[in-house]
């Protein structure tokens, strides 16, 4: 402790405890996908939601939280339990965006629309995506496990030695007047051990381990920029954390700031590309 501050170091732990406590919880709802990961994110999402309209709506109404919690819970529903088919999730989309406009239009009165509009739409995508990308199969074996599963490794990685690396090396800034704590050193250090955990993850099930190194280095670009996102946004609203649930982190929302873009950028590209990611023989046993 030096000047009645935590040093580095002890942060450094009380973030790791807090990440590896989150990773735990997480377990189980990403094992078995479909429903039960359905009924986490409603749980997880309810959560941000109310952070983010706590800190981006300080006239909220009752129905700044009923519009975006209505929106999420009818998408998932809609997506498990509805009858139409794949297109389950076009309705869903459209779903998103017609409660988006919604929360809009009852913000317009109060000022500030575009902040409930966008936040609607900065928190259901992501959920859904991370839905999409995880699927239905259970298990280990699973294709969307290993896709969701690599992202959050490379992700927990790059941003846990960006943080190290940059509380040690120091040196120059990257954009002071948007995060201030970052340095380049930082983004260095979290692109090569990002890169190393893609390499790492991608052996561990079944393919290339120099293609997983080369493959994480756009899932840390893009965990980069959803980091910095959630920065611009913050010193917009003028917080400095979305809430203080988590030791070490603050809010549910700053925990997953980093996962928020690269889910969303991995599920239109893999849709787009398919092909990108390998197909994985080993852990299937095919």
């Amino acid at each position: 402790m030096v000047d009645g501050k935590p040093t580095k170091l002890k942060t450094l732990g009380i973030r790791a405890a807090s990440g590896l406590v989150l990773l735990a919880i997480c377990g189980v709802p990403l094992y078995y996908g479909g429903w039960i990961l359905a009924g986490f994110i409603a749980l997880v999402s309810t959560r941000v939601i109310y952070e983010w309209v706590r800190m981006s709506d300080p006239g909220q109404t009752k129905l700044a939280l009923i519009i975006p919690l209505t929106a999420l819970l009818s998408a998932l529903a809609l997506i498990q339990f509805g009858t139409w088919g794949s297109n389950n999730w076009k309705w869903a989309l459209a779903l998103v965006g017609l409660f988006g406009a919604l929360a809009t239009l009852e913000r317009a009165r109060r000022g500030g629309a575009f902040w409930a509009g966008f936040g609607l739409l900065y928190i259901l995508l992501p959920s859904l995506a991370i839905l999409w990308l995880r699927g239905n199969e259970v298990g280990v074996h699973a294709d969307g496990f290993a896709k969701f599963i690599f992202i959050v490794i490379v992700v927990i990685a790059a941003d846990s030695w960006a943080y190290l690396g940059g509380s040690t090396i120091k040196g120059p800034k990257l954009i002071p007047k948007v995060s201030p704590n970052k340095t380049w050193s930082g983004l260095i250090s979290g692109f090569v051990f990002g890169s190393l955990f893609g390499a790492l993850t991608a052996w561990f099930f079944g393919f290339d381990p120099t293609y997983g190194a080369v493959l994480a280095l756009p899932v840390v670009l893009f965990a980069v920029l959803g980091d910095l996102l959630e920065s611009v946004i913050k010193r917009r609203l003028d917080v400095k954390d979305a809430g203080g649930i988590i030791p070490g982190h603050g809010g549910l929302l700053d925990r997953i700031d980093s996962l928020i873009l690269i889910s969303v950028v991995a599920a239109v590209v893999l849709m787009i590309w398919p092909g990108i990611w390998p197909l994985i023989t080993t852990m299937s046993g095919t």
